[in-house]
């Protein structure tokens, strides 16, 4: 068995994976802030996996951490989480010290992609998951395997340029997709808005404020344009949505599925590549990302040699 660990600014979940890929248990805890709360908590979720299935945490043949921020997946070190306070931490090598046993960790967003090929992929051989959350960004499943492209930059669909005159992004570029086609883009696009969440900015727009029907109309047209920029570059047969974002689930897909059919009768090109027939959506609240962290826990490495040697 092994353990998946879900970290996110609020809370760590956890599962226990059986050999057939079924979740044998589950936890969830709050995260804390800062890299040795981090480090606490993912410990203690481990130890209380352990003690649902009756095993010592070094026993497990793996664990997999998806986590926000830069990973090296070959050292399992974590730059720039910067919601969970983390500068800097060898999370890896930390949590394997404290349990044990081999740990890989993972970005969150390509973790998050496995569990979806997972739960939801079925025998599609070619998978994209595009996580509609504060960010914007993609996890590229093909063959059952993650790709990361050269250099890790693979699925990072927010950072492309669409809009010469656009806002300046986080990353340094102007008119980036994510600034039009995110949750953060929420609040900047809707202003207005008391309570800045796409539940409230479509429940403002269903009532017909202009300022929240033009938010809408400029979010849902670029997530739209995420969708297409993906089949356009990967033709991947399956298209898996999650994110806060997709809590408005099939609401938010009428309104970008609409954009898309609209582009369809004026492209038989577009018509013919039926973008819409390849989207799916997550389970809101469910485990994935944690039984995806489980997943690409499977080639877990980061075991210090003196634990290694004992075992």
């Amino acid at each position: 068995m092994r353990i998946g660990l879900d970290i996110g600014g609020t809370k760590i979940r956890g599962v226990v994976l059986d050999d057939d890929g079924s979740v044998r248990a589950s936890v969830r805890h709050a995260t804390g802030f800062g890299a040795s709360a981090v480090i606490d908590t993912a410990f203690t979720v481990v130890q209380q996996l352990s003690e649902r299935v009756g095993l010592d945490c070094s026993q497990f043949s793996s664990i997999g951490v998806g986590i926000p921020g830069t990973v090296d997946i070959h050292t399992g070190r974590v730059t720039h989480a910067v919601n969970l306070g983390i500068v800097d931490i060898e999370l890896g090598e930390a949590l394997s010290v404290r349990t044990g046993a081999p740990v890989r960790v993972e970005n969150d967003v390509n973790a998050a992609a496995m569990g979806a090929y997972h739960l939801v992929g079925g025998s599609a051989e070619s998978m994209v998951y595009l996580n509609l959350g504060t960010g914007l960004a993609a996890g590229i499943v093909l063959g059952g395997e993650l790709w990361r492209g050269t250099r890790g930059a693979a699925g990072e669909i927010g950072h492309i340029p669409i809009d010469p005159r656009g806002v300046v992004c986080a990353c340094g570029q102007r008119g980036c997709l994510e600034t039009v086609a995110s949750g953060s883009a929420v609040a900047r696009l809707w202003p207005e808005g008391r309570e800045p969440s796409i539940r409230a900015l479509f429940d403002a727009a269903d009532h017909g404020e202009p300022p929240a029907l033009k938010a809408r109309r400029v979010l849902v047209e670029n997530v739209a344009s995420a969708l297409r920029i993906i089949v356009l570059t990967l033709d991947v047969e399956l298209i898996v949505i999650g994110g806060g974002m997709s809590s408005l689930g099939e609401e938010l897909l009428a309104a970008v599925c609409g954009v898309l059919k609209r582009w369809e009768l004026e492209s038989p090109f577009l018509a013919a590549l039926d973008i819409p027939g390849r989207i799916r959506f997550a389970s809101a609240g469910s485990d994935m990302a944690a039984v995806g962290a489980a997943l690409v826990g499977r080639g877990g490495h980061t075991l210090p040699e003196t634990l290694e040697a004992a075992r």
